[in-house]
């Protein structure tokens, strides 16, 4: 039986130059260990399907999971910071607003928008931890507020999904104002009886945590989450304490209270609209209609 392959030449060497490289973005490898092709993480909400890790994402995936048909108007898609201070440290800070918009493509750490989803009006701000760790300068405060106003304006139900290391220390106190002005904004919300949505995603941290992350009308979370103010370490430093088990997850915080859900991710704008209905008193959409 003659093999149906036969090596033509002998001791081929290919040269380092020439070897052909696996290509990046293959594969996903969790914490855990388990690897996933990045095709079937997608299909999957962006969640590990062997071990239910919830891979962190960005606004574009945000956006496609819970806008129909992946439809939304962008708004204030070209806000974007300056650097008011001249902050310098290792880097000025200008330059890492350079660096940051070449390398993720985006104009700030956070996007809004307004689209369908499950065929209702809902404006959704959603952070970007890319953009230098989701921190919260002057404009993802501003950027936060003028999608409030559409909601208001509009009468439309807001969701926010924070996704962040806190407050830019780059714009010092300026980057503080807007846990104020983020929580007077969604008072107005909530005097105009507008549903807010807060969703607390990995990691949400600082002053998000501070401010608007905490004042949803419902608060939500998805699996596994780092929810918290502080580090483990900074509290542990602070209380002279051992810290329990799981401390700062959402599953920790759920069980104390401060959150009133956690919805894995394949859920996700199933739970978001249903609360919609029940909350503004309109029939529930069927489960069909939902899992659109």
């Amino acid at each position: 039986m003659t093999a149906w392959f036969k090596r033509k030449e002998k001791g081929i060497q290919t040269a380092t130059e020439e070897k052909k490289d696996t290509p990046k973005g293959l594969w996903y490898k969790s914490p855990t260990g388990k690897i996933v092709e990045s095709d079937d993480l997608a299909k999957n909400f962006y969640v590990s399907p062997e071990d239910d890790y919830h891979v962190r994402i960005g606004s574009k995936e945000y956006f496609e999971i819970l806008f129909d048909d992946n439809k939304f108007q962008e708004l204030d898609e070209k806000l974007s910071s300056k650097d008011p201070l001249k902050f310098e440290d290792t880097k000025k800070y200008s330059d890492r607003l350079k660096a940051a918009k070449a390398k993720t493509g985006l104009n700030d750490a956070v996007r809004a928008a307004i689209g369908k989803s499950k065929g209702k009006d809902l404006v959704v701000a959603c952070m970007d931890f890319s953009f230098i760790g989701g921190s919260m300068g002057s404009v993802v405060g501003e950027k936060i507020a003028r999608a409030i106003d559409v909601a208001k304006k509009k009468k439309v139900p807001f969701l926010m999904i924070s996704k962040s290391g806190g407050a830019r220390m780059m714009e010092a106190a300026l980057s503080l104002m807007q846990l104020a002005k983020t929580s007077a904004k969604l008072a107005q919300l909530a005097e105009a009886k507008i549903p807010y949505i807060s969703l607390c995603t990995d990691p949400t941290t600082g002053g998000t945590t501070a401010s608007y992350a905490m004042l949803g009308d419902i608060n939500i979370s998805e699996p596994g989450a780092l929810i918290g103010f502080a580090g483990p370490r900074i509290v542990k430093d602070t209380t002279g304490k051992e810290l329990p088990e799981g401390f700062q997850t959402s599953e920790f915080l759920k069980e104390h209270g401060f959150l009133d859900f956690i919805a894995h991710r394949r859920d996700l704008k199933n739970k978001v609209n249903l609360y919609i209905d029940l909350i503004t008193n309109q029939p529930v959409r069927k489960e069909k209609e939902l899992a659109s």
